[in-house]
């Protein structure tokens, strides 16, 4: 009688990361997608920028809020694909956020993505 692994049955995935596909027909999907935040000040901060984004959706748009949005989109890309926001994203996410500030100092949202942003840069 044949076992469980000779059968096909023994098939063991411990942790994947990437693309991947297994058996007949199958379709690719996508896990994981990058890299964790590097520490719990990125992490606060992704969490930050999610909710901020989030909150700009609801605003009537204006070219400072759109250069906002922007940045925190690529603020976010960064921290989900490296783990971190380098220092010259968090320098031009602050400036957006100094651009922004009559439509942002009204956003709870925007004063903890600013309290993060000062947290990682030291002020």
């Amino acid at each position: 009688m044949a076992t469980a692994d000779e059968q096909g049955g023994g098939i063991h995935i411990g942790s994947v990361q990437g693309a991947m596909a297994i058996g007949n027909h199958n379709t690719v999907t996508q896990y994981g997608g990058g890299a964790a935040p590097a520490d719990a000040a990125q992490e606060e901060l992704l969490r930050a920028v999610r909710a901020l984004r989030e909150d700009l959706a609801r605003v009537v748009e204006s070219p400072q809020t759109a250069a906002l949005g922007t940045e925190l989109a690529d603020t976010e890309t960064e921290i989900a694909g490296t783990g971190a926001a380098g220092p010259g994203r968090l320098a031009r996410l602050r400036t957006a956020l100094t651009d922004a500030n009559a439509v942002v100092g009204l956003l709870s949202s925007g004063a903890a993505v600013g309290q993060a942003v000062a947290a990682l840069v030291g002020g």
